[in-house]
C-alpha cells in the first residue's frame, strides 16, 4: 500500500475514533501522570510515580492520586516523604488501581502513554516493584490522543519543540498554561520535592487535553496543517488507488480498450 493511501486510511481510522468518543462522551476518561525524570536515574531502576489524574470527559469531574495526599492522610511530615516514598507510592497506586478496576466499560484517553518508559505499562511495572498486582487495561480501551492528532492532521500540524506538541498546541490555541510544567520543569520539581506543583501540573494537563479534544470534535482546533492535510486529499492518493485497487485498474483497462476499439474503427 502506498504512503499517501496509508495516511488517508489512518486519518479515517482516527476520525472514526473521535466520532466514537463524541457519541459516548460519558464513557471516556482522560488520564495523565507525572513521574521522576527518566534521564537522571543512575541505578537502573524505573522512575517513581508522583501523581495521577483522571478526568471524566463528559462531566469534567476529576479524581487524582498523589504522593503528597497519601502523606497527608498518614500524617507523614513533609521532611519524611523521601524516606517513606515506597510506602506512599504503593498507597497511591493502590487507590489508582482500585479506581480503574471499578470503571467497567470505560475507555482511557491519554497522551503518549504507550510503553514501559512512560505509559500504562510503566505504572503497572512500578506497582509490581512495590509488591502490588496491577489491573491491566486492555489496549482496545486506550485512545492515544497524541497519535490520533498526527494521523488526523499530519506530523507538521504543530511544532514539536523542546517541550513537545502538547505545549505547542497550548500556545497555538492560546490555552491558559497556568500550573503546567514542561518535562524539564517536572524533573526539577521532583528533585526539589515540590510534589504539590507536580500534582497541579498533572491536574491541569488532563483539563487541557479535554479542552483540545473538545476543539477537535467541534472543528475549532487551531493547527498549522494545510487544507490538503486536514482533508486528507493528495494527488498521489488517486495514483495509488488506481495502482493498488483492482477495481480501478479494471475500469481503466476497460475504458482504454473501448478507446482503442473506437480508434481502430476510425482507422479501418
Amino acid at each position: 500500500m502506498g504512503q499517501e493511501l496509508t495516511r488517508l486510511r489512518r486519518r479515517r481510522d482516527a476520525r472514526r475514533g473521535f466520532d466514537q468518543i463524541d457519541n459516548r462522551r460519558d464513557m471516556y476518561l482522560v488520564v495523565h501522570y507525572s513521574c521522576e525524570s527518566f534521564y537522571d536515574i543512575k541505578d537502573g531502576r524505573t522512575p517513581r510515580i508522583t501523581s495521577i489524574a483522571i478526568r471524566n470527559f463528559a462531566t469534567g469531574q476529576t479524581h487524582s492520586f498523589s504522593i503528597h495526599k497519601c502523606a497527608e492522610q498518614n500524617h507523614v511530615p513533609f521532611s519524611d516523604i523521601a524516606s517513606r516514598y515506597d510506602e506512599l507510592e504503593r498507597q497511591m497506586l493502590d487507590e489508582y488501581f482500585d479506581f480503574i478496576k471499578s470503571r467497567h466499560g470505560y475507555s482511557f484517553i491519554h497522551w503518549n502513554m504507550r510503553d514501559v518508559n512512560y505509559g500504562f505499562q510503566a505504572i503497572e511495572h512500578r506497582y509490581k516493584v512495590l509488591g502490588g498486582e496491577p489491573f491491566v487495561i486492555d489496549d482496545s480501551r486506550k485512545f492515544d490522543l497524541a497519535r490520533a492528532l498526527v494521523s488526523l492532521f499530519g506530523v507538521a500540524y504543530v511544532p514539536h519543540g523542546e517541550s513537545g506538541r502538547l505545549h505547542g498546541l497550548i500556545e497555538l490555541n492560546r490555552i491558559t498554561a497556568r500550573d503546567i510544567l514542561t518535562g524539564k520543569e517536572e524533573a526539577a520539581a521532583f528533585d526539589s520535592k515540590e510534589f504539590i506543583k507536580l500534582h497541579q501540573s498533572t491536574l491541569r494537563k488532563v483539563d487541557v487535553m479535554g479542552n483540545i479534544l473538545e476543539r477537535v470534535l467541534d472543528g475549532s482546533l487551531a493547527t498549522n496543517a494545510s487544507w490538503l492535510d486536514t482533508k486528507g486529499i493528495h494527488p498521489a492518493v488517486v495514483i495509488e488507488v488506481v495502482r493498488d485497487h483492482w477495481a480501478w485498474s479494471l475500469l481503466l483497462f476497460a475504458a482504454g480498450t473501448v478507446g482503442l476499439i473506437a480508434s481502430l474503427k476510425e482507422f479501418l
